[in-house]
């Protein structure tokens, strides 16, 4: 057995041969993997969570190779001669960005996991939603505008605001909430310069709140999922100066079952009994709007970003990361214990929830304290003091990142948002004259989290 893996996130949160050997909780035969792993790895995601770049000696791999951004064509033609090389036999990608390239490698050589008609529902947003549509499931008008005209004729058709983003995309890159026709003519200017094309998606706004559903498959079967919702919205990553919260829903709250129910269909309805992606973590987000419709937005089927994993081992105890690891490698999953619901879904131990701050341009001049609260779980930075920092490239381009938890939802509110505005009022960004140096993207300047 070897392994090649496709890797865009930080290195020091995915210790791949720890994992590999079982060295996690809930794993019986943990015993030392006898294959290769083989890395390819972003180097702008590692220097962007302030890690060192390993050298020959500093790492664990049988292989590593570093690139500038997995985004790099020379990508695909590297692992495709790798996987030849190390005589591969399974294939593991975390990040959305990867999954693709992933299911093509698999599909080629012949390997088990997901191939590329498997994971196309999840990553093509137009045939998600047809096939959610056909399945009962309401989303949102949309097309898949070749033109700008055939955009110009879906927003006359059902007004504004509408929203425009990659077919494909995700973190909000590229997702825009378009108020009027002037603000369409100035994307579509610039989305259509170079003539028609078949990768942007419209759709009609939908107003409500945003809730996300997050969750683990194995063996075809749902076995744990939880809903929770954003007290913010996703797209306003650029200008959002505050803390952002994201809050897990009480067993108890109405929403908590709809939700289950309608992600559970959806998953059925995007894997047909021929599919060969049997075991994933998955990242749902459904609009809950004010006439109390569930709309869904999209699915994906890996773990969330931002800090979603470490909220979700906090009431699961389910380390999703090792989990997808073994199942993409072929190993046995570590156990899943705990009370379960009439369904046989894991109930959450807590309630538990995240603050963010994002990234705005600037000399950083201070940064907050590291918390010393038992209820926090997790707490990140993501630049350094005396560092110049552009702003946020992306819905998980953060500055701070906190997890906490406690026994109710609205106890764990009044914590995060305490914690939350302890941390603002501690860090100090100073804007940069305009003659000064433009900001430059070292550590932190990057999205860290696979979304």
């Amino acid at each position: 057995m070897s392994v090649l893996v496709l890797h865009r996130n930080p290195l020091a949160a995915f210790p791949y041969r720890r994992w590999l050997n079982g060295e996690a909780p809930g794993i019986e035969d943990s015993s030392p993997y006898r294959g290769d792993i083989v890395v390819l790895a972003a180097r702008d995601k590692i220097e962007s969570a302030g890690e060192q770049l390993p050298g020959a000696g500093g790492h664990d791999f049988t292989h590593l190779e570093l690139f500038d951004t997995l985004d790099d064509e020379r990508v695909h033609s590297r692992a495709f001669a790798l996987a030849q090389e190390y005589r591969i036999t399974h294939v593991i990608a975390h990040h959305e960005a990867d999954v693709a390239l992933a299911a093509r490698l698999r599909e080629h050589l012949g390997l088990d996991g997901a191939w590329s008609a498997d994971i196309a529902p999840f990553r093509d947003k137009v045939l998600m939603k047809r096939l959610a549509q056909r399945a009962g499931i309401e989303v949102a008008p949309h097309t898949a505008p070749c033109t700008a005209e055939q955009a110009r004729d879906f927003a006359a058709r059902h007004g504004f605001p509408v929203v425009l983003k990659d077919r494909a995309g995700y973190n909000s890159v590229g997702l825009s909430i378009i108020a009027d026709r002037e603000e369409l003519e100035l994307r579509l200017a610039r989305d259509y310069r170079d003539g028609a094309r078949d990768d942007l998606l419209i759709e009609g706004f939908v107003p409500g709140r945003m809730c996300h559903v997050d969750g683990l498959v194995a063996d075809s079967r749902m076995v744990a999922a939880w809903p929770s919702q954003y007290q913010y919205d996703l797209a306003s990553f650029g200008t959002d100066p505050g803390p952002r919260i994201d809050l897990t829903l009480e067993r108890d709250d109405p929403l908590t079952p709809r939700l289950l129910r309608l992600v559970e269909q959806t998953l059925t309805a995007l894997k047909p009994e021929s599919s060969r992606l049997d075991t994933h973590a998955f990242h749902a987000e459904v609009f809950h709007t004010p006439d109390d419709r569930l709309v869904l937005c999209e699915i994906a089927a890996r773990s969330g970003g931002a800090k979603i994993r470490d909220v979700f081992e906090t009431l699961f105890g389910i380390q999703l990361a090792v989990q997808v690891t073994r199942a993409e490698a072929g190993l046995s999953l570590p156990a899943v214990e705990g009370a379960v619901d009439d369904s046989g879904l894991l109930l959450p131990r807590c309630m538990s929830g995240q603050v963010l701050t994002m990234k705005r341009p600037g000399l950083v001049r201070s940064l907050p304290a590291v918390p010393d609260d038992a209820w926090v779980r997790g707490f990140w930075l993501f630049a350094e003091e005396g560092q110049v920092i552009a702003p946020a490239a992306g819905s998980a381009d953060f500055l701070m990142a906190a997890v906490g938890s406690a026994p109710t939802r609205r106890a764990c509110e009044r914590r995060l948002r305490a914690l939350g505005d302890r941390a603002a009022g501690q860090t100090k960004i100073v804007p940069l004259p305009a003659e000064g140096p433009p900001p430059r993207r070292e550590r932190g300047a990057h999205r860290t989290e696979a979304s």
